[in-house]
């Protein structure tokens, strides 16, 4: 494929290109005018590779099957025929256990275009040549290699790691019985919960959990607590496990620490059956630099899937960075996208990094001031962005229901909009701001010194009609190094403080408190979805290390105590039922899929903060002091309000300070900018959201 020059002729000029939708994008953010151009000729680069697609390969959505080409594909006679893609390899052979491990008794044979193809007949009694889970190896210039197109490794066992070394091998997936979905995926939701986890530490013991444990003791928890989506961490096969599954080896194989492909297609079966969407969170930014077990030198260049010299390194990921323009490269990563949805039933994805994608700097070093010139200029990665734009396009246009989610801290123009109009296609963008704004504020500031404006700016400064999914923390804040929100708040106290069976410290007392007014601040005003990290709905009170040899290889910190939250003399189930309560008014409600709060009242002396969204009323006293008995707040729409969520209710472990049962009435006389007023109690450190009574549910 070739790539667009700015001046390119092409229907007239590079200018010329029609981009079905444009106009739309430019009446909703008029900057956008400005880069009429340079938006044509990305959406022009993608609609070429679209074209190709179709004239070569019969569409994006048969040449994203790769994974039915390449690597082992048993077929209906039991006959194995591999095919490999290594252009810059002289020779390759296949040896393992099926053939004693001879090592040039299978070659390859060369094809055109840098293919090597092998064809190993049935065995005399008409099965495989290769039984199911026999180990297997690539030699690449008789190198041992991992087909890049492996859906099964395990690592040897640790009595054999020191005479076999560490590296993963390839295992023969070809079992008799696969598993069987029961159940159809979710409607996409209107409004997304999103609930990130990580199987391996979803156990309080000691160890690597499982599929199978997680999807019987985990997912109900995560159904209870009101959440509609998963988006599930390292499950592409890893290598270390400490990487948090972000440097990736076999991109094709469900880690194999949790168990088999079986059971991670039970557990998204079983998700589906409750009505959770899943979500991947899946790597293209990047792979590990791993050479015997990952994709680094595999046909023994510094090239083939990625970029070879400085371009294809990350120095400070010390990993490798794909080469987009390369058509190999293309089908490897859309398969990628293609298999855990059509094979393992995902509904979507978390694309990781996409930062360091879209701009030839990584993102790094650079403040984003929000200047146009930053997200069109020279400095932008195109190949990342069509690349992106592709994968959208087959997502959406595979997967009516499909979601996806960018980790973007740079807040590129149009990233959220259908690739139709121009934009980049994504669904959401996390809203990366507003962790690092709360834990700034606890780090640094004292209760008497949070700027309400600023905290008010931070949630709500998101580009028009671009969902983002907000969060007061993800894993990021859990990992060692950093503090959750409510080790900032509690610190020590947490091991000492947290029995229910007497009254709380201060210390104590104020993080709850301020835990759960923080968290529906943020569910409510932040975005057009919400996230939580695995555990930290009850204020887990450890962070989150992967065994290492700086921790004596130690798994006590890489788990999550759900027997805390069990424990019904210890506190953490008032933050656990709040969280609970908190996703389920929202169920009810829909206030993450309608238009964004409008917000009344920010009082720096009062530390108040009042909004509106969804015709709920949510109101709240961060001052540490002063309660107010009859506080005068706008409301749009008159009527009678209940209140149906109060962080200060006993059941949460407030004081019940308000009286539920009374109800608050509109004057017509307005206030705020709002057509009524009413008064309501706010005492000090506390949320509650009043709805009108009678429509609880605005669906």
């Amino acid at each position: 494929m070739e790539w667009y020059d700015p001046l390119q002729e092409r229907k007239g000029g590079a200018s010329k290109v029609e981009v079905p939708q444009l106009d739309a994008l430019f009446e909703r953010d008029g900057y956008l005018r400005d880069h009429d151009r340079e938006i044509r000729r990305r959406y022009g680069n993608y609609e070429d590779f679209l074209v190709q697609m179709t004239k070569t390969e019969g569409g994006i959505e048969k040449f994203s099957q790769g994974y039915k080409i390449f690597g082992p594909q048993v077929k209906p006679d039991n006959t194995i025929e591999w095919l490999e893609w290594a252009p810059a390899a002289h020779s390759l052979h296949l040896y393992g256990e099926f053939n004693q491990w001879n090592r040039h008794t299978h070659p390859f044979e060369k094809l055109e275009f840098g293919r090597w193809k092998l064809i190993l007949k049935p065995t005399e009694d008409g099965q495989p040549a290769i039984k199911h889970l026999q180990k297997v190896k690539v030699l690449v210039n008789h190198e041992d290699k991992i087909s890049p197109w492996a859906n099964y490794v395990l690592q040897p066992p640790k009595e054999r790691q020191a005479q076999e070394g560490v590296s993963f091998c390839q295992h023969f997936w070809n079992p008799e019985t696969r598993y069987k979905f029961k159940h159809s995926r979710p409607a996409k939701p209107k409004s997304i919960r999103v609930y990130e986890c990580h199987v391996g530490i979803s156990s309080y013991e000691g160890k690597i959990n499982t599929y199978t444990d997680f999807t019987k003791n985990v997912l109900p928890r995560i159904s209870k607590l009101g959440y509609n989506t998963i988006q599930l961490m390292a499950i592409m096969e890893h290598a270390y496990y400490g990487s948090f599954g972000y440097q990736v080896t076999s991109f094709f194989a469900p880690s194999s620490r949790y168990g088999t492909p079986e059971e991670l297609k039970a557990l998204v079966d079983e998700a589906h059956r409750l009505g959770i969407t899943v979500l991947l969170d899946i790597v293209h930014s990047h792979a590990s630099k791993n050479v015997s077990d990952g994709l680094n030198m595999w046909d023994g260049s510094d090239s083939c899937y990625f970029h070879s010299g400085a371009r294809g390194n990350h120095e400070l990921w010390d990993s490798r960075l794909f080469n987009y323009t390369n058509w190999e490269t293309l089908r490897f990563l859309l398969s990628n996208l293609h298999l855990w949805i059509h094979e393992y039933g995902f509904d979507g994805f978390r694309f990781d990094g996409v930062t360091s994608m879209l701009y030839h700097n990584r993102g790094l070093g650079q403040g984003f001031s929000g200047g146009y010139h930053e997200y069109f200029g020279l400095n932008t990665d195109t190949e990342a962005i069509i690349y992106l734009m592709l994968a959208n396009h087959l997502v959406h246009n595979t997967l009516k229901s499909g979601i996806t989610i960018a980790e973007d801290v740079s807040g590129m123009p149009a990233l959220c909009r259908p690739v139709a109009e121009g934009g980049t296609g994504f669904d959401y963008r996390l809203a990366m701001a507003v962790p690092d704004m709360w834990i700034k504020i606890l780090k640094e500031q004292s209760d008497e010194e949070w700027n309400i404006g600023n905290i008010i700016h931070t949630l709500t400064n998101r580009r028009w009609q671009e969902a983002c999914i907000g969060y007061c923390e993800s894993h990021d804040q859990a990992l060692v190094g950093d503090k959750t929100i409510a080790f900032w708040l509690m610190d020590k106290e947490m091991y000492t403080g947290m029995s229910a069976l007497h009254p709380a410290n201060d210390i104590v007392d104020r993080g709850i408190a301020l835990h759960k007014m923080i968290r529906l601040l943020t569910h409510g005003l932040s975005g057009e979805g919400y996230l939580n990290f695995i555990g930290n709905e009850f204020g887990h009170p450890e962070w989150l290390d992967f065994p290492r040899e700086g921790n004596n290889e130690s798994y006590h910190y890489a788990r999550r105590q759900f027997n805390l939250v069990d424990d019904e003399n210890l506190r953490y189930k008032f933050l656990n039922g709040f969280d609970a309560a908190m996703n389920n008014l929202e169920d009810s409600i829909g206030w993450l899929a309608a238009d964004p709060g409008y917000v009344s009242t920010k009082h720096e002396g009062d530390k108040i903060i009042v909004f509106e969204r969804a015709g709920a009323v949510f109101c709240f006293n961060f001052h540490c002091t002063k309660s107010f008995s009859d506080y005068k707040i706008g409301v749009e729409v008159s009527g009678k309000y209940e209140i149906k969520l109060d962080t200060d209710d006993k059941k949460f472990g407030g004081h019940g300070r308000r009286d539920l049962t009374i109800a608050s009435h509109t004057f017509p006389e307005g206030y705020n900018g709002r057509r009524n007023h009413m008064c309501v109690y706010l005492p000090c450190r506390t949320a509650m959201i009043l709805v009108k009574t009678g429509e609880s549910d605005f669906k």
